[in-house]
C-alpha cells in the first residue's frame, strides 16, 4: 500500500518530466531559468550594486568612539579660553580639567561637500550598470538565436534522415528487381553488388546523422537543461527590423564607463572639500584635587584638501587613459565586423528565399528523374552506375534543400542579435 501511494504521488511529476517540448517558447523559458541566463543577472545586480555603493559615498558617514587617554603629566580635557583658566587658578578648590587619565565617547560626521571625482565616478557606476543590463539582454538573444540555430539543425537532420530513409526504400525496391534478374541470369552479378553497396552508403550516412544529431541535442541541454528527442515546429511570425546595431550597446556603454573612469581619476587632483564635526564627552579625575569631571566638546569646520605631488594618481590617470582607449578602439573594431557581417546577412536572406523556392523546385524534378532512370534500369535502357547516380543527385538536392532551409532561420536570427529584436516575437 505504501508504494502505491508513493506511486500516486510522483506520477504528476513523472507525467511532467516525461512530456516533450513541443514549442520553440518551451526551449526559450527553460532558457531564462537556467544558469547560464542567472549569471548575467547576477552580474547586472553586481553593478547595480556597485552604482549603489558609489551614490551612498555622497552622503555623511557617521562614527561613534569610545576612546581612553593616558599621559605622563597632566593633559586638558578639552581646550579652554583664557578667562575660564584664571577663574580656575584662582580659587584651587574647584576641580581642573586636568588628568592623566581621561575617558571620552562620542561621534565624528563627515560629509563631501564638493570632491568632483565622487559625482565622475557616480556617473561611471550608473554606464556599467548600463552595460550590464545591455549585456544580459543581448546575451539571451544570443543564446535564444543559438536555439533557434540548433533547432535548426535537428529539422535538417531529421528531414535529410527521411530522405535518406526514402532513398533507401527506392534502393530495395530496385534491388528486388535486381536480384530476380541476376537469379535468372539476365543481370551481371556486380549489379547486386553496387546496389548493396549504395544501401550500405546509406546506412553508414543515416548513423553519421545519429551522431551529429546527438551532439546538437547535447549542446541543447546545456542551453536549457531539456533533453530532446526531435526537433519542435518552428514558425516564422515577423521579420528583422533594421536600425541602430544594439549588439554594441554593451561595450559603447562600457566605453563611455572608462572614459568617465579616466576623467574620475585626473580630477582626484583637484581640491575637495569636506564638511567634519565631532562630539566628544569626557570623564575623569581632576589633577588638583582628584574630584570626578565631566564635560564635552563640539567641533564643526571644512577642510580643503590640495594635492600637491600624488606620483601614485598620475601613473593611475594613465592607466585609465589606455584602458579607455583600448576599448574604444575595441568598439570601432567589433563596428566594423558587425556592419560587414550585416551587410553579408542582409544580401544572403534575399537570396535564401529563392533559393529554397528553386531547390524545392528540382527536388521534384530530380525525383520525377530517379523514377525515370529506375524504369529505364529495368527496361534495360540504362546501366546501374547511372540509375545510381540519379539516386545521388536526388540525395544531394534534397540536402541542399534542407541546408538552405536552416541556413535561413539562421540567418534570421543572427540578423534579429545584431538589431537588438525580440526573436520571440519572431519566431513561435
Amino acid at each position: 500500500m505504501p508504494k502505491k501511494m508513493l506511486i500516486f504521488l510522483l506520477f504528476p511529476f513523472m507525467l511532467h518530466a516525461q512530456q516533450p517540448v513541443q514549442h520553440i517558447s518551451q526551449l526559450f523559458d527553460s532558457l531564462k531559468t537556467h544558469p547560464q541566463t542567472k549569471a548575467d543577472l547576477i552580474t547586472m545586480q553586481q553593478a547595480k550594486a556597485a552604482r549603489t555603493q558609489v551614490y551612498s559615498k555622497l552622503l555623511p558617514t557617521i562614527d561613534g568612539f569610545g576612546r581612553y587617554d593616558y599621559a605622563s603629566n597632566p593633559s586638558p580635557m578639552l581646550p579652554l579660553p583664557l578667562n575660564d583658566l584664571f577663574a580656575l587658578k584662582a580659587d584651587p578648590s574647584k576641580p581642573q580639567p586636568y588628568s592623566q587619565n581621561i575617558y571620552r565617547v562620542g561621534a565624528v560626521v563627515s560629509m563631501p561637500i564638493f570632491v568632483m571625482s565622487l559625482y565622475t565616478t557616480a556617473a561611471m557606476a550608473s554606464k556599467m550598470y548600463q552595460s550590464a543590463k545591455a549585456k544580459a539582454q543581448i546575451d539571451l538573444l544570443k543564446n535564444e538565436a543559438m536555439l533557434v540555430s540548433l533547432n535548426a539543425n535537428l529539422q535538417y537532420i531529421q528531414s535529410l534522415e527521411q530522405a535518406l530513409e526514402g532513398k533507401r526504400k527506392s534502393l530495395e525496391k530496385t534491388k528486388e528487381f535486381v536480384v530476380i534478374e541476376v537469379n535468372n541470369g539476365r543481370a551481371p552479378g556486380a549489379a547486386l553488388l553496387q546496389i548493396n553497396n549504395a544501401l550500405d552508403d546509406v546506412s553508414v550516412m543515416i548513423n553519421d546523422l545519429e551522431v551529429q544529431k546527438q551532439e546538437v541535442i547535447a549542446t541543447i541541454a546545456s542551453y536549457t537543461g531539456v533533453t530532446m528527442t526531435q526537433p519542435v515546429p518552428m514558425e516564422q511570425v515577423g521579420n528583422y527590423q533594421p536600425g541602430d546595431m544594439k549588439a554594441l550597446e554593451p561595450l559603447t556603454r562600457k566605453m563611455e564607463a572608462d572614459r568617465l573612469a579616466f576623467h574620475a581619476e585626473w580630477q582626484k587632483l583637484l581640491p575637495s572639500i569636506v564638511a567634519q564635526g565631532s562630539y566628544s564627552d569626557n570623564f575623569a579625575k581632576a589633577y588638583n584635587n582628584n574630584e570626578s569631571i565631566h564635560n564635552d566638546y563640539t567641533t564643526v569646520g571644512v577642510v580643503v584638501k590640495v594635492p600637491i605631488l600624488e606620483a601614485d594618481q598620475y601613473a593611475q590617470i594613465r592607466r585609465s587613459h589606455l584602458e579607455a582607449k583600448a576599448t574604444e578602439n575595441q568598439l570601432d573594431q567589433t563596428r566594423l565586423e558587425l556592419t560587414a557581417q550585416a551587410a553579408q546577412l542582409q544580401k544572403d536572406w534575399m537570396l535564401l528565399d529563392g533559393s529554397v523556392q528553386l531547390y524545392t523546385h528540382s527536388v521534384k524534378d530530380k525525383q520525377q528523374l530517379v523514377d525515370i532512370a529506375r524504369k529505364s534500369y529495368e527496361l534495360d535502357q540504362m546501366t546501374m552506375t547511372d540509375y545510381l547516380k540519379y539516386e545521388d543527385d536526388l540525395t544531394l538536392e534534397q540536402a541542399n534543400l534542407f541546408k538552405s532551409e536552416a541556413k535561413r532561420w539562421q540567418t534570421l536570427v543572427q540578423l534579429a542579435v545584431i538589431y537588438g529584436n525580440n526573436i520571440e516575437e519572431i519566431v513561435k
